[in-house]
């Protein structure tokens, strides 16, 4: 399976990847914990169904050393015992803010105060930033077609 395009081989695009790139970098160095900007980003990832995406931060994850139980589960993360509460408010702000279409009104003032009692401010807007992010990747990649499946842990380093 090939992608549709090569968004790196055209100038504007290209440019455009990097930058995106860049703030996924810069994200990575924010005080948000690993495991949750990895469960934040496969989350999302599954919800938009890119296959690329998931592929990477399934492989990401693992490496880390995420287990396996948790990965499995992630889908099902509402009925699993395996995420700390922490976690189980960033999943949930990143299902909200990842379906804004689907729902009315956006993320709940639920949800964001659940965030805001586990995450300090610092936190709360590398979260957000890696939930908007990350939902750009997907996007890219579905529209494109971009397969998963062949990604090496640290490819893009």
């Amino acid at each position: 399976m090939e992608p549709r395009l090569n968004f790196l081989a055209h100038p504007a695009s290209g440019k455009a990847l990097k930058h995106l790139a860049s703030a996924g970098k810069a994200l990575a160095e924010s005080t948000l914990p690993d495991a949750t900007r990895e469960l934040v980003a496969l989350r999302a990832s599954q919800i938009n169904g890119c296959g690329f995406c998931v592929d990477i931060h399934t492989k990401e994850a693992t490496h880390a050393g995420e287990t396996l139980t948790r990965l499995h589960l992630l889908a099902t993360w509402r009925e699993a015992s395996v995420y700390t509460e922490a976690e189980r408010a960033a999943l949930e702000l990143t299902e909200q803010g990842t379906r804004i279409a689907d729902a009315a009104g956006g993320v709940t003032e639920e949800t964001w105060a659940n965030a805001a009692k586990h995450f300090d401010e610092d936190q709360l807007a590398a979260l957000v930033a890696e939930i908007a992010v990350m939902n750009a990747f997907n996007r890219l990649n579905v529209i494109t077609a971009n397969p998963g499946g062949d990604y090496q842990v640290g490819q893009f380093a």
